[in-house]
């Protein structure tokens, strides 16, 4: 993780505003498949600026949020310091710097293809309280409809190394191989967002493979973006439709 660390340090304001959180079915499906309270502790792996971590203060847990870029971290703490539950933590998947057994429920939300997968299992076993879970979730969009496509061919022609961190790169064997010995259960919720073109564009900026400004493809970019906005809007916006994929097993 620590090579990546600091890819998102001047994407903060974007990515708060314009990432997806999560579906509010989410939560109520943990409390039904493993039983999750507000009495458990959470350790929030890659945390960010908090979006996964407000998720579960808000189910009144006690939440390790665990991030190692200073400027994600410092939104966070500015967005969530309020929770009575939420303690900042500068540390990486691979040495959170937790203290054994503290928690009964270990996530990564969109982070987990930044971590050396091996090394993160070591951690979460060290971290985790008997009878803990690990959970992997993140929003993977879609590539479906007229815009989506489009938007998907932008980033093959423009980004910069869009093809090698794609969560799609995460395979199903990989993470079987991550929760073994134990059995890990798979569920799929819808999730959706809706932007105008500004809102587009933030989102396309929030990515780590986005070229900034001053690259050689950055205004190229946004003009291409402009184009296919204008092409498929509907009244002024257009919706990018995700995958929330969750996996889970016992630690």
């Amino acid at each position: 993780m620590a090579d990546n660390t600091n890819r998102f340090s001047d994407r903060v304001d974007n990515y708060i505003k314009y990432r997806p959180g999560y579906p509010a079915d989410v939560l109520l499906y943990l409390e039904q498949a493993m039983g999750l309270d507000a009495s458990w502790t959470v350790a929030d792996i890659g945390s960010g600026t908090g979006i996964s971590t407000e998720m579960f203060l808000g189910n009144s847990n006690k939440v390790y949020a665990v991030e190692p870029n200073k400027e994600m971290r410092d939104a966070a703490d500015r967005l969530l310091a309020h929770h009575a539950g939420y303690i900042s933590i500068d540390g990486t998947a691979e040495h959170t710097t937790l203290p054994i057994q503290s928690s009964d429920l270990v996530i990564a939300a969109q982070a987990f293809h930044w971590f050396d997968k091996p090394a993160f299992k070591k951690e979460c076993t060290r971290i985790a309280r008997d009878g803990a879970y690990c959970l992997l979730l993140w929003n993977e969009r879609k590539v479906k409809s007229p815009f989506e496509m489009a938007y998907e061919d932008l980033l093959l022609n423009y980004a910069t190394d869009y093809t090698t961190v794609d969560h799609r790169n995460i395979k199903p064997e990989d993470l079987a191989l991550f929760f073994a010995p134990n059995k890990m259960t798979r569920k799929v919720f819808h999730n959706e967002q809706w932007f105008d073109y500004e809102g587009v564009k933030g989102r396309l900026l929030s990515s780590s493979y986005a070229p900034n400004a001053g690259h050689i493809n950055y205004e190229p970019m946004l003009e291409h973006l402009k184009g296919i906005f204008a092409l498929h809007q509907q009244s002024g916006k257009v919706s990018f439709s995700y995958d929330c994929n969750l996996f889970f097993a016992r630690i």
